[in-house]
């Protein structure tokens, strides 16, 4: 008998919460349990930075993630450059660097060309945000990695069916939190 995949239920009508992750550089934050705390899946764009990293997070939840610029040659993480992933009828595409909505990588853009996703969760800049282009959602969660530059440290939730999506989440319910506070950011101002 096949296992359920994340598009199956048996709590039909009930939410799905997915963590979205970045640019962890091989630091786990404990407050991650906490916030991440009941996902069913997270899903990590890239610069994980240690192997280890990804064991500790299977203890929340499965992961699936890509590599990152940091993670080029590191022993352990044999990651590839995009996940494709189904989260309950919502298609994802998963990449460290997207460029900018506007002006997408090459790469980005053609992966999008041959299968176009609902969401594209993306990390590298460390600044969180989310962006509706095209019918297509862009979430940069942000890093929850060591701080840099003046930027938050954050990651972010994916819930399923969303009740409170905007125009600017394309619908979708996309919440990024402040690792240092567990309270919701405020992204724009980040």
């Amino acid at each position: 008998m096949e296992s359920p995949s994340l598009g199956d239920s048996d709590r039909q009508g009930s939410a799905h919460r997915i963590g979205l992750i970045a640019d962890t550089h091989g630091l786990f934050d404990p407050k991650l349990e906490e916030l991440l705390a009941g996902v069913e899946l997270i899903l990590h764009a890239g610069d994980v930075g240690a192997p280890e990293l990804l064991r500790i997070l299977n203890r929340i939840a499965p992961v699936k993630a890509v590599s990152g610029n940091v993670d080029v040659g590191v022993a352990g993480l044999d990651l590839p450059c995009f996940v494709r992933q189904d989260v309950h009828g919502v298609s994802v595409l998963v990449t460290h660097y997207v460029g900018d909505p506007e002006a997408l990588l090459p790469p980005v853009a053609a992966e999008l060309a041959r299968e176009p996703a609902q969401l594209v969760l993306s990390g590298h800049t460390h600044k969180p945000w989310i962006e509706c282009r095209d019918g297509t959602v862009f979430v940069n969660p942000g890093s929850c990695g060591p701080r840099r530059f003046r930027l938050p440290r954050s990651c972010g939730v994916l819930t399923l069916p969303g009740s409170c999506g905007s125009p600017e989440t394309g619908g979708l319910d996309v919440r990024l939190f402040d690792l240092d506070t567990g309270s919701e950011l405020d992204w724009k101002s980040a």
